[in-house]
């Protein structure tokens, strides 16, 4: 009978990192991000287990991918939810700002009629005063006739009996 040789420590944190790193783990959720301390865990150990200086070897390859695809995660729920909540907070402060706007604009267009009626009031006012002030009679037109010229010498009629 031949027995069968356990596995070493290092075959399980390797073997949890390649179901990690393809995204099909056992343990835990398929979503789960490839970090230390989630390889220990996929491999059923306690994170404190797989440390740098007794798989240095791993631990850098570990390191060197999370580096290289680090920002190829997908983001997770609670990430989503928060940038939701800071989208939806942003546009709710934007739909404050412009009610604030809103308002603002329209007590200036209430005082703006507010104006235009006392000056409208002003100007009725002024318009019956003058039509009190002008006389009722019709206005007289006067034609600037042109004045007749001084009549020339020749037009002149001698009295009867003046002699030259």
């Amino acid at each position: 009978m031949t027995s069968a040789r356990p596995k070493t420590a290092e075959a399980n944190f390797r073997e949890a990192f390649e179901r990690l790193k393809i995204g099909a783990p056992k343990v835990l959720p398929t979503d789960a991000q490839v970090s230390q301390n989630n390889v220990a865990k996929e491999a059923g150990c306690d994170p404190s287990a797989l440390r740098k200086s007794r798989f240095p070897s791993l631990v850098a390859e570990i390191q060197n991918y999370v580096a290289a695809h680090g920002e190829e995660r997908p983001e997770s729920e609670r990430q989503k939810l928060l940038k939701q909540r800071q989208r939806s907070r942003a546009a709710r402060e934007t739909i404050a700002d412009l009610k604030k706007q809103r308002d603002a604009m329209a007590g200036l267009l209430v005082e703006a009629n507010a104006q235009i009626a006392i000056l409208t009031r002003k100007l009725f006012d002024a318009e019956a005063r003058i039509n009190v002030l002008q006389p009722k009679v019709g206005t007289i037109q006067w034609h600037k006739s042109k004045p007749k010229s001084s009549p020339r010498p020749v037009d002149i009629k001698k009295p009867k009996g003046v002699k030259k």
